[in-house]
């Protein structure tokens, strides 16, 4: 009873085709599969910049290694 049988699925799609039609049901495919992959495009990106991110600490620790040079002023930021 409560399991559908192959059946009911056919019976679901063809109205489904019927009242959206095959152009808008392909283009809504459309649609969804762009939004996927921009999503996962986001997700890459998104790594990417945290890796950068550890990158630029570990850069200003090795600069922070270095002697100054005599050009440059050495300021702290208070926060209020």
């Amino acid at each position: 009873m409560g399991s559908f049988s192959i059946w009911h699925w056919a019976i679901v799609l063809l109205i489904v085709v019927m009242v959206f039609g095959t152009k808008k049901l392909r283009n809504m495919g459309g649609d969804l599969g762009g939004a996927v992959k921009g999503f996962k495009d986001g997700m890459k990106e998104g790594g990417a910049s945290a890796a950068d991110e550890k990158t630029a600490v570990v850069t200003n620790a090795q600069a922070a290694d270095k002697p100054a040079d005599k050009t440059t002023i050495d300021v702290e930021a208070k926060k209020l």
